[in-house]
């Protein structure tokens, strides 16, 4: 028996053991794709587990826009870079990619074809030397001597033990935080979780009428339908944009409210509440919105969309005034010019802009948990507030979160992420191609 193998001891009558790897990557989503790509071009062993049958995560599952490249300001600036540039390339050598307008505040957006997205990760990852399991879900930690040395996964044969070096959770709920025993502030729990959202296709539209109506007008005419009672409508300002595809436009509408999506039972009744109001909202757009007379609602969101779950407990907490007044921070390893989009219970969205053109920093404390050792997040469930993460979310910093907390597990490997050379990982992040 290996040094290695001992502490797995208690799990090999359960999980036979996977090779060890530097740097395991919980979750395949924007965040953890983007991380096992960075490790692995720093030269580390990745091994990433994914629970679906694809790359992408929300990104390929609800979304089918990148937003938070750019801020939104009068003067446009590009504040994410690196990896993922190298996305975007990839999918427009497909061309599968366009740059939309900031048509409904968020600023301007990489908006794909999803499909082509899952191809594009697959290949990014095969080229890194990326290990990808995919239909295996994460199930529980190993902790040696007080830190996270690997996971046991659930695979189609049962349980796997994976030692690791230092484990990614980019898991997007905290998955691997919380069953560590980190500290963490539960939305759901507290009741202020942003809403959920099930995206809808729309295929046949007439999209240069649909693309004629004004933002204020649709919105007006949801107003109105809802208001007449023949739609039930909960949200009364959604958004439809064009995409890539001939006759699509894609749909950010329903609102499902007031739902803790790590509570099984509530996620579910939430699915079955999203798809029911995507017919209801595809059903209005027919009857009422130009360009959309013969339409019909082509495909739903794999899944349900969550803005929020478990957001854990850092080194820092970003705040709703580091957002509002544009903080930097010496250990900034991304850049953030997004909003504050706040998606609540009512029929609106709350929007509170930073200083135009002004970004802020995202401190590498955020991404490190204050009480667990062995383990950085990346993506939604940083170390952040309320508000703060309701401008933070979006995808593109997501990438480049991933893409920094990579680089610095394999600047770690098996040590202590609290002790890194802060100015060598903003150094390796630059020479990525990221923007600090």
């Amino acid at each position: 028996m290996t040094a290695t193998e001992a502490p797995f001891l208690e799990y090999r009558a359960l999980a036979p053991m996977w090779p060890a790897c530097d740097v395991l990557v919980v979750g395949g989503g924007s965040a953890g794709s983007a991380a096992a790509i960075a490790a692995a071009k720093a030269g580390a062993r990745v091994v990433l587990v994914e629970r679906y049958g694809f790359l992408g995560g929300t990104g390929v599952m609800v979304l089918d826009t990148f937003y938070g490249f750019f801020t939104p300001g009068s003067v446009e600036r590009k504040v994410v870079g690196g990896i993922p540039d190298l996305v975007v390339d990839r999918l427009a050598k497909h061309g599968a990619v366009l740059k939309r307008p900031n048509t409904y505040g968020a600023g301007a957006g990489w908006t794909y074809d999803p499909e082509r997205l899952k191809v594009v990760w697959d290949d990014l990852l095969s080229e890194a030397g990326v290990e990808v399991l995919l239909h295996t879900h994460f199930v529980d930690v190993v902790r040696v001597e007080g830190r996270v040395a690997g996971a046991v996964v659930a695979t189609r044969r049962g349980l796997v033990a994976i030692p690791a070096g230092v484990v990614i959770d980019a898991s997007g709920d905290a998955e691997v935080v919380a069953r560590a025993g980190g500290s963490f502030e539960d939305s759901g729990a507290l009741g202020i979780s942003q809403s959920l959202t099930t995206t809808f296709k729309m295929i046949n539209v007439d999209v240069p009428r649909a693309t004629a109506v004004p933002k204020n007008a649709l919105w007006e005419a949801m107003q109105a339908g809802a208001e007449s009672g023949g739609y039930d409508l909960p949200r009364r300002e959604g958004s439809a944009h064009i995409t890539p595809l001939s006759g699509v436009m894609v749909t950010n509408m329903t609102r499902v409210a007031g739902v803790d999506a790590t509570d099984t039972r509530a996620l579910a009744t939430a699915e079955r509440d999203g798809r029911r109001q995507a017919f209801e909202y595809a059903r209005f757009l027919r009857d009422k919105i130009p360009g959309y007379e013969a339409a019909e609602l082509g495909s739903l969101a794999t899944q349900i969309g969550v803005r929020e779950t478990r957001r854990i407990r850092g080194l820092y907490w970003l705040t709703r005034d580091d957002v509002t007044r544009a903080a930097k921070f010496p250990d900034a390893i991304a850049r953030c010019g997004a909003p504050i989009e706040e998606h609540h219970a009512g029929g609106d969205t709350r929007w509170e802009y930073l200083p135009d053109g002004e970004t802020y920093d995202i401190p590498y404390r955020c991404l490190v948990p204050q009480d667990v050792h062995g383990v950085i997040v990346a993506g939604r469930c940083l170390s952040a507030s309320h508000d703060a993460h309701a401008s933070v979310r979006s995808i593109g910093q997501c990438l480049a979160m991933g893409q920094a907390a990579g680089t610095a597990a394999a600047m770690v490997r098996g040590g202590d992420f609290r002790s890194i050379d802060i100015g060598a990982l903003r150094d390796r992040l630059a020479a990525l191609g990221a923007i600090l």
